[in-house]
């Protein structure tokens, strides 16, 4: 495990966080990045934000060449999914299955581990995309889209940041454990970037809708693993996601 650069802000820290969160074609100074480890999570609510503003000028493009809201809002979601490798729903059907189908920590651990996708693992994505579509086609449709994908994509990811610094490492190897757990000023930076879009894109009611929701994500967590892993970290972005999404829609509705 590489630790050993303290310094808050590094000129790497984006290009590994964008590395490690996406799928995009990032140049990046692997040895540096792994030096860096979770220090490094100061940026992943900017890499949120990308990831946002991505997605939102794709929405604007479709929209304007006359494609409906519903599939405009389906292509987005295909392009989130592809742009992260699908990470994130990875570790929250393999979250589901561990959590839920075993009797204790090492059998959820085990589950987890395994490639295979059970019952709740395939429950939990379908109703992930589900969720997240009719919210996004709400969202399309009224206009909202720049604001929205940014907010949620940057609160949704210093949520995770929030998991690894509260949590321990569940098992003693794994790419949660590897990367390390950040500092309590590298997650509050985090914190403050990711309410910084929040306040600014006119959605302060989403910061709380975040905090409830990592911190239940946080209790189960240690209630069924005793701490976080990687899945756990994907699972706490994608229901931060869908519960701001939510949030979004009520408030602009």
């Amino acid at each position: 495990m590489y630790k050993h650069d303290n310094a808050l802000i590094d000129r790497i820290d984006l290009p590994a966080a964008l590395g490690l969160l996406t799928r995009l074609p990032v140049v990046v100074d692997s040895a540096r990045a792994m030096d860096r480890g979770a220090a490094s999570a100061w940026a992943y609510p900017l890499v949120g934000v990308i990831l946002g503003v991505i997605l939102a000028a794709a929405t604007a493009l479709m929209l304007a060449i006359g494609i409906p809201a519903g599939i405009a809002a389906g292509l987005v979601l295909a392009g989130s999914v592809v742009m992260t490798g699908a990470m994130h729903e990875d570790g929250l059907a393999d979250s589901a299955d561990g959590l839920w189908g075993g009797w204790d920590k090492a059998r959820r651990l085990e589950i987890m581990k395994d490639s295979h996708i059970g019952v709740y693992g395939t429950c939990a994505i379908a109703l992930s995309l589900l969720i997240r579509w009719l919210a996004l086609v709400v969202i399309v449709s009224m206009g909202a889209y720049w604001v929205a994908f940014v907010t949620a994509g940057a609160v949704s990811r210093a949520s995770m940041v929030v998991v690894m610094a509260a949590l321990p490492n569940a098992r003693d190897g794994g790419l949660s454990r590897n990367v390390g757990r950040p500092a309590s000023a590298t997650m509050w930076l985090a914190v403050a970037i990711a309410v910084g879009f929040a306040l600014l894109g006119g959605h302060p009611w989403v910061t709380l809708v975040t905090i409830l929701t990592t911190l239940a994500c946080i209790l189960i967590a240690r209630a069924k693993i005793g701490g976080q892993t990687g899945d756990i970290l994907g699972a706490t972005q994608q229901v931060t996601e869908i519960a701001v999404l939510i949030a979004i829609v009520v408030m602009i509705t």
